[in-house]
């Protein structure tokens, strides 16, 4: 996918105003209008400048498309890096220049798909309207979700000067993360988002729980496994052993003759929650080095006196 030079389409510099922006269209949609142009390009050229356009025009859109920084050059390959527009909603604005299917893959790899529907339909004539909802992701340790927390995080949005220059405006709020929360839940913040306009309410912020890797835990929902590492002696004779949850150390029993991926439920010991998760240990027999002479002598004897062979169900 080729990265697209929104301001070169339009002929204006990366600082132009809103103002700038929007005579730069005009004329431009005049200049390639399929109905009146004499350009052999003229329907591509217009649906191109619609695109840069519709990215340019909205001072959300604009400001994560400035962003990924003025080092990609207009053909260069281009994958949207993971999060470049964390803390951004973009909800189209009501586009008329065209039909929102012509935008390229771009654009949709950038802003998504139905951006041209839903912020005509929400905000309303004249001097009131509501302003927009904004999505943001999290960070949180499995720990977290445990015993609760309080994180501050830093949002970006996008604010427009008296000239109609288009800055990026930082905010750090503190956020109450609640015991019991679970990977993709969402967490709204009541006027948190866009202000409104005149007496319309401000939208609000909803942000997006998503887990740090951990070392040692997998989560799936309230569900959450860990692979323990067992001795042959004690998967072959049984033992009680230690085991890590994220709520602190249990003792487990292992039967006789535990084999290795085997999987042992702790109930309740998952997520906290109404119904709180399980906690599902997968048992994995490690073998202890031959390292040393006594190591490779037990080994030696073990091959000898109890004559195992675990492929004869194999026929080998």
């Amino acid at each position: 996918m080729d990265f697209k030079d929104y301001y070169t389409i339009m002929g204006v510099e990366r600082d132009a105003s809103q103002d700038e922006i929007k005579r730069a269209y005009r004329k431009l949609a005049r200049k390639y209008h399929p109905d009146v142009s004499k350009e052999s390009d003229a329907e591509a050229r217009f649906k191109e400048v619609g695109e840069a356009y519709e990215a340019l025009k909205d001072p959300e859109k604009r400001t994560a498309y400035d962003q990924l920084g003025a080092n990609w050059k207009a053909g260069q390959d281009f994958h949207p890096p993971p999060d470049w527009n964390a803390g951004f909603e973009f909800n189209g604005g009501g586009y008329t220049g065209g039909n929102a299917a012509d935008f390229s893959d771009f654009f949709e790899s950038l802003f998504g798909q139905g951006f041209g529907t839903a912020q005509a339909g929400q905000q309303h004539a004249g001097s009131h309207s509501h302003g927009n909802d904004h999505h943001a992701k999290v960070l949180i340790d499995l720990e977290d979700a445990y015993q609760g927390a309080t994180r501050s995080i830093t949002l970006q949005a996008p604010e427009v000067d008296s000239q109609g220059h288009v800055s990026t405006k930082q905010r750090t709020l503190k956020v109450k993360i609640p015991k019991g929360v679970k990977q993709g839940q969402r967490i709204r913040l009541s006027g948190q988002g866009t202000p409104g306009m005149g007496k319309g309410q401000a939208g609000d912020l909803y942000l997006e729980i998503e887990f740090n890797p951990h070392s040692i835990y997998k989560v799936d929902g309230h569900d959450v496994y860990i692979d323990l590492p067992v001795t042959p002696w004690e998967a072959a004779l049984g033992a009680t052993i230690k085991v890590p949850t994220p709520d602190g150390q249990v003792d487990l029993k292992i039967a006789q003759g535990t084999t290795s991926g085997q999987k042992l439920r702790l109930k309740a010991r998952g997520i906290p929650g109404k119904t709180p998760g399980d906690l599902y240990v997968v048992t994995q027999i490690t073998l202890p080095p031959a390292d040393s002479d006594a190591a490779r002598a037990i080994y030696q004897k073990m091959q000898q006196e109890l004559a195992y062979n675990p492929r004869s169900k194999l026929g080998v």
